[in-house]
């Protein structure tokens, strides 16, 4: 499965720690239009590019992939 296009979902709903940023807050990479500037790039941190778009994560739009994503963040945020 491809990512969404002008989807974003897993660079706003989860946090990401190697990058400072907070759950459900935008990367600070990711542009206006929901695309990653570094995707492709060494500086790219391996849990975001570890993460690969499936049809459980994404569901069938962009708001049903951020309220899973939101969901596996608030389940896992006790680990």
């Amino acid at each position: 499965m491809d990512c969404r296009a002008g989807c974003g979902a897993c660079c706003i709903a989860p946090s990401i720690s190697t990058l400072d940023k907070p759950a459900g807050e935008p990367c600070v990479h990711l542009t206006p239009d929901y695309r990653c500037t570094l995707f492709g790039s060494d500086r790219r941190p391996s849990c975001c590019s570890g993460l690969q778009p499936s049809a459980e994560m994404c569901g069938s739009d962009r708001e049903a992939a951020l309220a899973w994503l939101a969901q596996l963040e608030t389940d896992t945020a006790a680990c």
